[in-house]
């Protein structure tokens, strides 16, 4: 497993990892458009704070890190059904917080009963608030 850092023409493979990895959760909670998926990608898709996950040469997820003046925020971090349950993700997520400016908290955003949340909590985060679709997470600076 590898990162690389994302380029423009990375965008099309954000937006299908993301429907491929959410859509089955999502679509219970408040259903799936394609266009509003993509649009919310396009909005927040920052190639400079986006890596894409490689195992082997193929691309099997992306993890973004969008500093804001008050956290870090944790986004748009996807992993292909196919390479979850190996450990990849908690790989990813420790390189990510090992590298990680310090200097200020980390925060995310998961849906309400996706797996990913226990990863999150293994490694610091605790809930900040939650409605009936999202919790949102906060690690503080250590």
């Amino acid at each position: 497993m590898s990162l690389r850092t994302a380029t423009p023409d990375d965008l099309d493979t954000v937006v299908a990892l993301k429907k491929r990895v959410l859509r089955r959760d999502l679509e219970p909670l408040v259903g799936w458009d394609d266009v509003r998926s993509r649009e919310r990608v396009v909005e927040h898709f920052s190639p400079a704070h986006t890596f894409m996950i490689l195992v082997d040469t193929a691309v099997a997820g992306t993890i973004t890190l969008r500093p804001e003046p008050d956290a870090l925020w944790l986004e748009m971090f996807y992993l292909d059904d196919e390479h979850q349950g190996r450990g990849i993700g908690t790989a990813v997520l420790r390189s990510v917080l090992a590298d990680a400016p310090r200097d200020r908290p980390m925060r995310l955003q998961v849906l309400v009963g996706s797996a990913a949340r226990r990863l999150y909590e293994r490694y610091g985060f605790v809930v900040e608030d939650q409605d009936a679709v999202d919790i949102w997470m906060r690690r503080p600076v250590p």
